[in-house]
């Protein structure tokens, strides 16, 4: 074939130039033919008369109408497209419109033969293409038969030239050590080892934020520790002040030891593990040290701990500790990042909606309960949780159900009242009131051995009346306080004034006994002329006695002469709060017809006063141990508003605080060693509720009130015991000074002068009674009523007589010690600004007790001798008293501890004085370590199952008297405040819910602007702590410094200087304490941290969302009577809608608006 095709007829027919073509065969393409061009040829004329038939039905106009069209459906869909996205879409369009055109030949149809070419060569190329490397496909996936049944592999692989095979076994893979060449100069010459190819382009990332999941899992991932290596065996053991840096992992082996030569390694190129299978050998199993494992971070971690949990409750489901472990777990598993949690938004989702997470632990728990179907842990679990996701009735009918089971569980029964109690929806005084009567008589039964199917459980009695409390402040509370005296009467007359032939029946029986004598109209304990229930039944047994009609003319209706309503132009909101409180104070003792009067019971304008045995004949209880006895005494008193030693620090009683005296009353600056000796427990004492914020109007009680508690006393202590006697004296003289302190606050001497005329007069006449004379607690409470009062001298000659008195006693006795540390502490504080020197009152008086001679007053000068001989007494005292502690804890007697405890504040004190304050703390940590030990070593599980009403430890009692020392002593001496802080931080460490160490913290915390350390500590405490003492003291700390804040944005004087600087963001501070502490377990049902946010958030403006708190507050406290009260005053325009919702729940309104408004038409 010629080069030049047409011309091949001529060349082929020309046969005399044959031979002078030989020499250019060269010009002849062999491979031609020209049957395969005329085939070429055909087919890409049919193709494009195709082409152009089509182009030909779809017209160019055609095809730009289509286009117009989509553009105005588009314009309808999205006319909120800005400009730019629509020229990008009509570009778009044009370009897809322009290419059929194009094709279409509307320009010229012409073909050549050239495209035609150089498309058949694009469709080869794209086949090649598509037979690339990586686009293997199975001969049965292909959808068309191919003439061509494999592909080229076009990247070159030099391993098949190398070894000579396609197997990958056969090939050899090594790792390089090391970037370093053979004959090169390492400073100036170098080999990329890099292999050469086409980088991958990667898609440009946005950097990760420290919220996104994987930094997040990265941080709270454990990193692992750097931990220094065993020395060397010519390195000394001591450990170095550095922690080395291994050596490079090239040098060294895995396992950390240096590679070398051996039989089975002649050139030290294998790995240990390499070395170890050559010879035989495995690698030793090492468990890896916790967080080192594996990179998961905390994925792992937590993918770990849930197989760990899985794996015990498999092996030991009966292991109920494990089980709410795991139930808590899932709260930190759903929270943490990881597949636990989902994707970012949907843990976002879950934070707000626990309804996932509490459907979880609901599925553990019954999961749980089909292993351990009695476990009353379990079943409380899972009742608290379903209370999210159940309809009330459905958890009050699962309640019911629960304690039917066990009604011998006093625990359980405290849980199902509080239940009940705090269910908004389901709450009323009479239903909850029931449910308290029904509880006290179940308990009962079963503690009288009635109810056979169930045995009775320890500590059912001290159970029975820790309810029987709660119920009396529950009343009291809902403001029923008649109902609350009544119960407290009625208890006090079936236990201490019971008849002997009805002692050995059982407490129903007793109970029905009972009600005659409550309905025959007979004076009840704390009434005049109440004789008691014994007498009563003996007199009835001979035929009754006759009432003398002697009418009582000191008994004047006061409140009738004198208008309730105080300002007629007062709103009438404002009049409501002042009357209601009014009655409140004056009408909380039972109203019973006076008979002397010709009174009967339709003469009582108020029903409500009126208490049936009805109301209380269900709660009726027997305690059979005088210690509870007396507990119930003493716990009436407090309720009255006595001080006592009853406490209610612990979680469970944080139901019953509603006082702001918590917070406020208590620690004075200018008294600090003296101020701990008053006792203020933070619950409201019947005849005072209120608002939060109005003061009392009264120092005690009403009238009425005071003569009811002396009637009480005089009546409740011939039947005790003459230790419990003098105690009842000694809360009465507390009382006392308590009202004269309080006096004195005021700063009225009108009423200072006529109490403290009345509170001696009391006094006085206690001493005088033949038990009381020898009573070195009242002497001591008298000297510092005196004192109090400011007669100083009058106060010293008490002391000293009393001191006179005892002083034989010697250092054995704990009140001579505890008289003689408050008169020295009270003549310290006198002597506050001069000098501490060794010729002082205190010195003298604390010399004197350790000499245990004759006492004689101050003169004016203490020998250095005496000082001497006194320090050697303390000193053998001390340690006989410490050495003793171990015995009498042992036999369990608390005689001994209070002794030591006041005998090392005298030491201490002394060598105070006499030495410095370093002497003194050691005395404090030597005492402190000698409880420690016989508590530790003796008590275990007796400390911690306490009562919940006991007074303060004696590690507690050291602990606040070591604090006051040393606030005495920086705040007159230069002395570092740490020592303070950190006494103080280590004392409320371990006894969180001490106020008075509290009050001392926050005196020493306010006075600086840095806040930080106070928050830390407090954080760590109210976390570790379940107690709501702490972070009510936590929120108060925030309150008083913005207090402070505001103090300095809003001074009125120009240049007035304060101690601290404006300070941005406290009220969202404060905002959030109070949102952590109201969702706790504890602080959720405490009636002041409720009535402290609402307060709280009114002041700062935000009405609208303190309201919402109110409704907030009313679904967990709904018996808070104090809370509508605080609500009628903060909003004001909503007070008709309160007393509705009072009305409703049948809380006690004593005052209907109708009647003030028939007030003020009077």
């Amino acid at each position: 074939m010629a080069l030049f095709p047409a011309f091949a007829g001529l060349s082929s027919g020309n046969s005399s130039n044959e031979k002078s073509s030989k020499g250019l065969d060269w010009l002849s393409n062999q491979s031609f033919s020209t049957d395969d061009a005329l085939k070429l040829h055909r087919h890409a004329t049919e193709k494009s008369e195709l082409g152009t038939e089509a182009s030909a039905e779809k017209s160019p106009s055609a095809v730009q109408n289509l286009i117009y069209k989509k553009e105005d459906e588009d314009d309808i869909k999205s006319k909120k497209r800005t400009k730019k996205e629509k020229k990008k879409k009509q570009k778009k369009h044009r370009k897809r419109s322009r290419e059929p055109s194009d094709s279409s030949g509307c320009e010229s149809d012409t073909v050549y033969p050239s495209d035609l070419l150089k498309q058949a060569s694009d469709r080869c190329r794209q086949e090649e293409i598509d037979s690339a490397p990586g686009s293997f496909v199975w001969l049965d996936d292909l959808q068309s038969p191919t003439d061509r049944p494999f592909c080229i592999d076009r990247k070159a692989d030099p391993a098949n030239w190398e070894y000579k095979s396609l197997y990958r076994g056969d090939i050899a893979r090594y790792k390089r050590k090391g970037s370093s060449a053979l004959g090169l100069d390492p400073k100036t010459q170098g080999v990329s080892w890099a292999e050469p190819g086409p980088e991958k382009k990667r898609a440009d990332r946005k950097p990760e934020r420290y919220f996104s999941r994987s930094v997040r899992q990265q941080l709270s991932s454990a990193g692992r520790p750097a931990r220094p290596g065993t020395p060397g065996p010519g390195r000394s053991p001591a450990a170095p002040p550095f922690i080395p840096v291994p050596p490079c992992a090239e040098e060294q082996g895995q396992d950390g030891v240096p590679q070398g030569s051996s039989a089975v390694n002649p050139l030290g190129v294998y790995d240990p593990s390499t070395s170890l299978w050559l010879q035989g050998k495995g690698l030793p199993e090492q468990e890896a040290p916790p967080g080192t494992a594996g990179d998961g971070g905390v994925t792992s971690q937590l993918a770990a701990r849930v197989e760990d949990y899985n794996r015990r409750l498999r092996e030991n489901p009966a292991d109920t500790p494990t089980w709410l472990e795991f139930v808590r777990f899932q709260d930190e598993l759903t929270s943490a990042p990881g597949p636990f949690a989902g994707a970012e938004g949907e843990a976002e989702r879950r934070r707000r909606s626990l309804r996932t997470t509490l459907e979880k632990k609901v599925s553990i728990l019954d999961r749980a309960l089909e292993s351990n179907p009695a476990s009353v842990e379990l079943k409380l679990a899972r009742l608290q949780l379903c209370r999210e996701l159940w309809e009330p009735a459905a958890l009050l009918k699962e309640w019911k159900k629960l304690v039917f089971l066990h009604p011998n569980d006093a625990r359980l029964w405290r849980r199902y009242l509080l239940f009940t109690q705090s269910q908004f929806s389901t709450f009323a005084m009479p239903k909850v009131n029931a449910v308290y009567g029904k509880c006290l008589t179940t308990l009962g039964s079963v503690r009288d051995g009635s109810m056979l199917s169930h045995p009775a459980q320890p500590g059912t009695e001290e159970a029975m009346l820790a309810i029987f409390l709660q119920q009396c402040h529950f009343l009291r509370q809902t403001g029923h306080s008649e109902k609350a005296i009544a119960l407290f009467q009625a208890v006090l007359d079936f236990t201490f004034f019971k008849p002997d032939s009805v002692k050995e029946l059982p407490t129903r029986q007793q109970v029905e006994f009972f009600e005659p004598f409550w309905d025959s109209g007979e004076p009840r304990v704390g009434e005049k002329g109440a004789r008691g229930w014994k007498a009563w039944m003996h007199q009835q047994e001979r035929g009754g006695w006759i009432i003398p009609n002697d009418p009582d003319d000191d008994d004047d209706d006061e409140e009738e002469d004198a208008s309730e309503v105080k300002d007629k132009t007062w709103p009438k909101w404002r009049i409501w709060l002042d009357v209601e409180a009014s009655r409140e104070s004056n009408h909380w003792l039972p109203w019973r017809p006076d008979k002397t009067k010709g009174q009967s019971e339709e003469d009582c304008e108020d029903p409500d006063r009126q208490v049936l045995f009805d109301d209380i004949g269900p709660s009726m209880i027997r305690l059979s141990t005088p210690e509870l006895r007396f507990q119930l005494v003493c716990s009436f008193l407090q309720f009255l508003g006595l001080p006592g030693d009853c406490c209610y620090g612990d979680p469970s009683w944080s139901i019953l605080l509603d006082d702001l005296s918590l917070l406020e009353e208590g620690l004075e600056t200018d008294r600090p060693l003296t101020s701990a000796h008053l006792q203020y427990a933070g619950v409201s004492p019947v005849g005072h509720m209120t608002t939060l914020r109005s003061t009392r109007k009264t120092t005690g009680l009403c009238k009425q009130g005071e003569e009811f508690v002396h009637h009480v006393l005089q009546q409740i202590s011939p039947l005790c015991s003459a230790k419990e006697k003098s105690l009842l004296s000694l809360y009465w003289m507390q009382y006392e000074k308590l009202k004269v302190l309080r006096c004195v606050q005021s700063r009225n001497k009108k009423r200072i002068r006529s109490q403290g005329k009345r509170s001696k007069r009391l006094a006085k006449r206690l001493l005088k009674e033949a038990e009381n004379r020898n009573s070195l607690a009242l002497w001591r409470e008298y000297a510092h009523l005196e004192w109090l009062l400011g007669n100083l001298e009058e106060a010293r000659k008490v002391f000293d007589t009393a001191l006179a008195l005892g002083i034989t006693r010697g250092l054995q006795d704990s009140t001579l010690c505890d008289l003689g540390l408050l008169y020295a502490q009270l003549e310290v504080e006198e002597a506050r600004g001069a000098t501490p020197c060794t010729s002082s009152a205190a010195v003298h008086v604390l010399t004197k007790l350790a000499e245990g001679g004759a006492y004689s007053p101050f003169t004016g000068q203490v020998l250095p001798v005496a000082i001497l001989k006194a320090r050697k007494s303390y000193e053998q005292a001390f340690q006989i008293a410490t050495a003793g502690v171990d015995q009498s804890t042992a036999s369990g007697l608390k005689g001994k501890s209070n002794r030591v405890v006041e005998l090392a504040g005298c030491f201490a004190l002394f060598q105070y004085l006499t030495v410095g304050i370093e002497a003194s703390k050691k005395v404090y940590s030597q005492a402190t370590e000698r409880l420690e030990g016989s508590r530790t070593s003796s008590q275990g599980e007796a400390a911690a199952e306490a009562s919940a009403w006991d007074p303060p430890s004696e590690l507690e009692s050291l602990a606040l008297m070591q604090a006051a020392l040393l606030q005495h002593h920086t705040s007159t001496a230069v002395y570092p405040l740490g020592r303070l802080r950190q006494t103080l931080t280590a004392a409320l460490s371990r006894f969180p819910r001490n106020r008075r160490l509290w009050q001392l913290y926050l005196q020493v915390e306010n006075k600086h602007h840095s806040a930080g350390r106070a928050r830390r500590f407090f954080h760590g405490v109210t976390k570790s702590s379940q107690s709501i003492v702490s972070r009510l003291f936590a929120i108060f700390a925030e309150q008083k410094r913005k207090a402070l804040v505001d103090a300095v944005q809003r001074a009125d004087h120009y240049g007035e200087v304060f101690t601290t600087m404006p300070e941005n963001g406290l009220s969202n501070r404060i905002r959030a304490l109070f949102e952590n502490a109201v969702a706790s377990e504890h602080g959720v049902h405490c009636p002041l941290l409720w009535r402290m946010y609402l307060t709280f958030l009114v002041s700062e403006g935000n009405s609208e969302r303190g309201r919402g708190i109110f409704y907030k507050a009313l679904q967990e406290v709904p018996w808070a009577k104090g809370l509508y009260m605080d609500a009628v005053q903060l909003f004001p325009d909503r007070v008709q809608e309160f007393l509705d919702l009072m009305t409703e729940k049948e809380l006690r309104l004593r005052v209907p608006m109708e009647e003030v408004d028939i007030l003020l038409e009077d």
